[in-house]
């Protein structure tokens, strides 16, 4: 067999261990927690897009991979530093934790990461300003979650969710798993 056929041959296989590497370093899979430290996480899932620091010393980090990845993992790091979970939070079990009247901004951002900056809209007649994210729905669809806050006082005033907007085809595009 010469180079060339060989390369054919195997070049399905490398690409799909590239691209099971490159989601192993999306996720944090890998990761053990206990073992792993803020470094560790840092040099396999990258620089965090927001860090909150508790009063215990404990820490939170914040990893979007929207407006493209439907998810958002939050890295959990106990006060010794080193990890204790890894979440993916863009689900309706997170979604059910925000409380209209109630939850905040603040809360939001901690609950669910941050939101995706071109669909961040405010809307002056209403004074409202509203946060979207794109995720996998129960039907493995995509989906986009929305909280509606009053600009004015940053508490919720509502959250939805809706299917994501049709592909070429009319159908509403699939997730990749």
């Amino acid at each position: 067999m010469n180079s060339g056929s060989l390369m054919r041959r195997f070049a399905p296989a490398l690409v799909a261990v590239i691209v099971l590497a490159a989601c192993a370093g999306y996720s944090g899979y890998g990761l053990k927690p206990g073992v792993a430290t803020v470094p560790d996480v840092m040099a396999t899932m990258g620089t965090p897009a927001m860090r909150w620091k508790d009063p215990d010393g404990s820490e939170q980090l914040a990893y979007p991979r929207g407006p493209s990845g439907p998810q958002t993992f939050m890295v959990f790091i106990d006060p010794d530093g080193r990890l204790q979970r890894i979440e993916q939070v863009l689900d309706m079990e997170h979604f059910a934790r925000i409380v209209p009247g109630k939850s905040d901004r603040e809360s939001v951002l901690r609950l669910l990461g941050p939101p995706v900056p071109e669909w961040t809209a405010y809307f002056r007649a209403r004074d409202e300003l509203v946060w979207e994210w794109q995720f996998c729905d129960s039907w493995n669809q995509l989906a986009r979650f929305d909280v509606l806050f009053d600009a004015s006082s940053g508490i919720v005033r509502t959250s939805y969710q809706r299917q994501a907007l049709m592909g070429f085809n009319g159908v509403a595009p699939f997730c990749g798993h």
